[in-house]
């Protein structure tokens, strides 16, 4: 006789052991926590001809965007279609096995419709909801995770297990979508339900980022300790927002000890942890901070990354890295693989060539010095670049080297015009820009005291 799963649906499981088992993967996987797959590891010892668990498994290969774990993927999606073949599987957990299957075709696009699909017949399944949140981020498609969580929400209530965790990724959602009040009172109602809910809480974070409250937002950090001392990788992302926050107050020494403490405290080759080391210590140095030797360390994991073309977002971070740490030739193979990926008919091939491929380019170019060139190309694929996934927050290192090119390239208007459509879409202004307005202001003084007739009058006497 098939059990239930926390959430009232039925799973193709005998033992409550490993049901157990299996509930304690879907908490920990909504709290981000590093026991995830401890739990999943169990409940596959105990009934090694769970489907979905081997599903789910090969979705969160995909999700962590490392090229050798395609491979185990592919042997989890054979395992789960053998394991329904033996032992039929609910639709739902056959939907799971379909996602799985889209994404490794070359489209999680079309793997996050099939369980948006699912989600509306089993709409209080909150894995199901939680795995198109993660995917539809992986894709940006903000809009897209708003309207999957969007349809379904009245079916969550105070006594549903997951409200937290859901209200915890409507917040985030809302937040990327720019509905910035919404998404704050759903970030913080949501932790009142699950105090260990990081995702969440970093969403609240995030709202602090883009309305300009980086004073609040440090402070909202700092009172939270414990919310993501359980978390995996993404433990370092937070700490990372709480760096983003002391930067935008002038506290550069603060950014660079939290780099070293805590986000870099742990040298791993993540693609997350590899874009929030970069994406700093490019803010940093924007700011005129000497990162020293740091970008050493990030060159040689990256070059070693540098042909995964698992994910685009990961691409232009492991890029930024072999670009700033001098290593051309890893430089070099990372565009190559951008370009061949280009051509492709796949969701990663449209990413490449609209967005991936021109900022690449874009990046090299700012690297030589070629400011004006850069500014074209980034500036080109600058529409199309919440393609390659990420948030608004974790883009915006692209945006400042956008601007920082105009600046250098003598190109005040068109800085200024970037910097507040970017102000415009954030909600406010933030250090970064007032400082970058103020350049464009005396950049602008200047060009008018060149062009004044009277002093070319006098300096022709």
């Amino acid at each position: 006789m098939r059990l239930s799963d926390q959430f009232g649906y039925d799973i193709t499981l005998t033992s409550p052991t490993a049901a157990a088992d299996w509930n304690k993967t879907v908490t920990a996987f909504l709290a981000h926590g590093k026991t995830t797959p401890e739990h999943l590891e169990r409940c596959l010892s105990d009934s090694p001809n769970f489907a979905l668990g081997h599903a789910a498994r090969g979705l969160f290969c995909l999700l962590l965007g490392r090229r050798e774990l395609v491979t185990t993927a592919q042997e989890c999606l054979s395992v789960a279609k053998t394991s329904a073949e033996n032992t039929p599987v609910t639709e739902r957990e056959s939907a799971i096995t379909e996602a799985l299957a889209a994404w490794l075709n070359g489209f999680p696009s079309r793997s996050a419709d099939l369980l948006d699909s699912a989600l509306q017949k089993t709409p209080r399944d909150a894995f199901i909801l939680k795995l198109i949140h993660a995917i539809r981020f992986v894709l940006g498609d903000a809009a897209g995770m708003r309207a999957s969580i969007d349809g379904v929400i009245e079916a969550y209530d105070e006594h549903h297990p997951a409200y937290g965790y859901v209200l915890g990724c409507r917040a985030f959602s809302l937040e990327e979508t720019s509905d910035y009040r919404l998404a704050e009172a759903a970030g913080r109602k949501g932790l009142e339900f699950a105090s260990d809910d990081a995702w969440g809480l970093h969403a609240v974070a995030h709202v602090h980022d883009m309305t300009g409250r980086t004073e609040e937002g440090a402070g909202w950090l700092e009172n939270h300790p414990d919310g993501w001392a359980h978390c995996n990788n993404f433990g370092y992302h937070v700490w990372w927002h709480l760096a983003l926050m002391y930067l935008d107050q002038g506290q550069a020494d603060k950014a660079l000890m939290l780099y070293d403490g805590d986000i870099r405290k742990d040298k791993t080759d993540d693609y997350r942890d590899i874009s929030n080391a970069a994406s700093l210590l490019v803010r940093l140095e924007l700011e005129g901070v000497d990162t020293g030797s740091r970008w050493d360390e990030l060159a040689l994991l990256s070059d070693k990354r540098a042909e995964d073309g698992c994910n685009v977002f990961a691409d232009l971070h492991y890029l930024l890295a072999l670009l700033n740490g001098g290593r051309r030739m890893g430089a070099d193979r990372l565009l190559t693989g951008l370009k061949t990926r280009a051509k492709l008919e796949t969701d990663i091939g449209h990413i490449s060539a609209e967005a991936g491929l021109p900022t690449g380019l874009g990046l090299e170019q700012y690297r030589k010095g070629n400011y004006a060139s850069a500014f074209t190309l980034l500036t080109s694929a600058r529409s199309n670049l919440p393609m390659i996934g990420g948030s608004h927050a974790q883009r915006d290192v692209f945006e400042r080297i956008t601007i920082d090119a105009a600046l250098r390239a003598g190109l005040s208007i068109e800085a200024e015009t970037l910097i507040k459509d970017r102000s415009r879409k954030r909600g406010a202004l933030d250090r970064f820009a007032e400082q970058r307005l103020e350049t464009c202001e005396k950049m602008r003084r200047a060009e008018q005291v060149m062009q004044d007739e009277r002093l070319r009058a006098a300096g022709s006497v």
